[in-house]
């Protein structure tokens, strides 16, 4: 391909030409923006409503977004900028917005995220709310307020998410007067489901946790009979509070945002983990694992909760485990020695990677839009002795790029989110839903990926995905294998 330009909107588009500038052309950027990511972080925290300051358009996508894929109502407010306001600041609308959404939701907390405006004209986010809780200091209730600054055109959703992580925990976290008994764990950008599991996971262990951030009712709750504004559920506030109090910090994901935003650890801007800045600020000792996907990423992630206990893993995880090696076992012969393709979020590539190489699919490319820099080098060393020099590692991908490496690649299969779907239908190729965004499928929401049911009903996802292609395709069709 020729040498590339490129800019990012805030849909998340990436607008391509070549160096010369003889023509442009418009790709699907393998990444969303950065707000996006933390709405969805602020959406675990109780009682909150997110916002973002900026226009109104940037609120109905990501709202439209989200909704497409979690299946539920999902509020966001907006500081609304106008032509004005870009011009001469949103302090104004800033001020009304928050008096808007304390008079008619009445939050216990208010997350903010910049957006790629109200960051490009300079605003200074922080001092708004501040001079915002001037003004009103004569109040008593007034709602906890946490900003991330997450302009998209620096970053990705992913990046987003965790920004707003560690926003909220720089914001909240405090020394109170009781002894830490439990841990933190910070669960990375995963299924409600998934969370869900790894509460049940952390209990069986006897392990009091706060897990953040915690949207497994919020962004999957029960019917209502009446339209909730702010819904039940989320991490409490006085749980994060005591986070600087934790026995130890647990992080899943090695990479998170570690390497900066677009590769650049000089970026003055946010690039410790919650994890990290816990540690720094207050000494509560950090252990980072990987996504527990397949066996030996769940290995991991169990030894570590079985250090932390000082019990031994309960029988009925043992039993899942076998039962998983036996699946293995079973459907081996139809997975062995495939080719595929795996893209995503940067940490979501390497717990893919390491699930298909375990059970013998040759992963002969990872892409991700994420530019940490650090995909290459993570790879190698969690695949270990699985890692062939073959595969291909690509960062800050579109899916045009992604297409044309794959003509040429012939991949059996693609791993990844339902943004994948036009280049898998072109190339007659199944494709395996994982990761975000999912919107050609319902029960996104319910995805259990993590430990070894996680990893049970995705193996025998990918199974039953390419004996169906097989049986699709055979022109005499069966019905016994």
């Amino acid at each position: 391909m020729a040498d590339m330009t490129s800019t990012t909107d805030m849909t998340g588009t990436t607008k391509e030409r070549p160096a010369s500038g003889s023509f442009s052309s418009s790709c699907n950027a393998c990444k969303q923006c950065a707000p996006l990511g933390a709405c969805v972080a602020f959406k675990g925290i109780e009682g909150v409503l997110p916002m973002l300051h900026g226009s109104q358009g940037c609120a109905t996508y990501i709202r439209r977004y989200l909704i497409s894929h979690f299946r539920e109502p999902v509020d966001i407010a907006s500081s609304n900028f106008s032509e004005e306001t870009t011009i001469f600041g949103g302090n104004k609308n800033f001020n009304t917005g928050i008096d808007n959404i304390i008079s008619q939701y009445h939050p216990s907390v208010i997350a903010i995220a910049s957006v790629c405006l109200s960051e490009t004209i300079g605003e200074d986010v922080q001092r708004l709310i501040n001079e915002y809780k001037a003004i009103h200091a004569h109040e008593t209730d007034l709602p906890a307020m946490i900003y991330a600054s997450t302009p998209s055109y620096s970053g990705t959703h992913y990046d987003g998410f965790h920004e707003a992580v560690c926003a909220t925990v720089k914001s909240l976290a405090c020394v109170g007067n009781e002894t830490g008994k439990h841990i933190n764990l910070f669960c990375n950008f995963i299924s409600p489901e998934d969370i869900r599991h790894l509460k049940e996971i952390t209990s069986d262990h006897e392990i009091e946790t706060m897990i953040f951030p915690d949207y497994s009712q919020t962004l999957d709750g029960a019917s209502w009979d009446t339209y909730h504004r702010i819904p039940e559920g989320g991490t409490s506030i006085a749980e994060l509070k005591r986070s600087a109090s934790a026995l130890a910090s647990v992080e899943l994901g090695y990479i998170l945002n570690s390497g900066g935003r677009n590769g650049n650890i000089k970026d003055n801007r946010q690039t410790e983990s919650a994890g990290e800045y816990l540690q720094k600020k207050f000494d509560v000792t950090c252990q980072r694992t990987g996504l527990p996907v397949g066996i030996n990423e769940t290995d991991k992630f169990f030894n570590l909760l079985s250090v932390i206990s000082g019990k031994q893993t309960p029988q009925k995880y043992r039993e899942q485990r076998g039962r998983l090696i036996d699946l293995y076992i079973d459907g081996h012969k139809y997975v062995s020695n495939k080719r595929a393709v795996i893209y995503g979020e940067e940490d979501w590539v390497v717990a893919m990677a390491s699930f298909a190489a375990e059970i013998g699919i040759r992963p002969i490319l990872c892409a991700s839009g994420g530019e940490s820099g650090k995909l290459e080098e993570t790879l190698k060393k969690i695949l270990s002795d699985l890692h062939s020099p073959d595969m291909m590692v690509r960062q800050g991908m579109t899916f045009g790029q992604m297409e044309t490496l794959m003509a040429d690649l012939k991949p059996d299969l693609m791993i990844g989110n339902s943004k994948g779907y036009y280049i898998a239908r072109k190339m007659d190729i199944p494709l395996i839903r994982t990761g975000f965004p999912i919107h050609d499928r319902i029960g996104a929401a319910h995805m259990k990926m993590l430990g070894y049911e996680g990893a049970t009903m995705l193996f025998e996802q990918v199974v039953n995905a390419i004996l169906e292609d097989r049986q699709r395709k055979s022109p005499t069709g069966y019905q016994y294998m």
